[in-house]
C-alpha cells in the first residue's frame, strides 16, 4: 500500500477552510480535476473526473474543525484519506495523508507519484478558491 502526505498553511480561518473542503456538492466549482460530485447520503458521495471516471467515498470520521476521514474506491484502487486541520488564527494548517492500494499490479509503481500530484493539485485548488494565489 502506498502512502503520501502533504502539509500546508492556508491563508484563511479554520471555519472558512473546513467549510470549503466539506462542501462536497460544490466541488466542481473550484476543484480543477472534477466535472461533478454526487452526494448519495450523509456518509457517501461520488466524485467524477473531467473524463467522467467515478470514485466512491465513504466518510468514516467527522470531528468538526479538527479531522475528516473517509474510505475511497474505484475500479483501479482502494484506500483511506485522513485530513487534519489546525487553527492558527487567520491561517489554517492542513495535514492530509492518503493510503492507497492499486487493484492492478501494473499500476503499483505509479501510485505514489500520482498521489503526490493529486495532493499538490488539491492544495493549489483550495488556495485558489480562497483567493490565495501562492501555491
Amino acid at each position: 500500500m502506498a502512502s503520501s502526505n502533504i502539509k500546508a498553511v492556508i491563508l484563511g480561518g479554520l471555519q472558512q477552510v473546513w467549510e470549503l473542503i466539506l462542501d462536497i456538492e460544490n466541488y466542481a466549482a473550484w476543484r480543477s480535476d472534477l466535472s461533478k460530485t454526487e452526494v448519495i447520503s450523509d456518509t457517501q458521495f461520488i466524485e467524477y473526473t473531467k473524463d467522467g471516471y467515478p470514485t466512491t467515498f465513504t466518510v468514516t470520521l467527522v470531528d468538526p474543525y479538527k479531522r475528516w476521514e473517509f474510505d475511497m474506491k474505484n475500479s483501479n484502487m482502494k484506500g483511506h484519506w485522513i485530513g487534519v486541520f489546525n487553527d492558527n488564527g487567520n491561517e489554517t494548517e492542513i495535514d492530509f495523508t492518503e493510503f492507497v492500494e492499486a487493484k492492478k499490479w501494473f499500476m503499483k509503481p505509479f501510485v505514489k507519484s500520482y498521489l503526490k500530484k493529486q495532493q499538490a493539485q488539491f492544495v493549489a485548488d483550495i488556495k485558489r478558491a480562497l483567493g490565495v494565489n501562492k501555491p
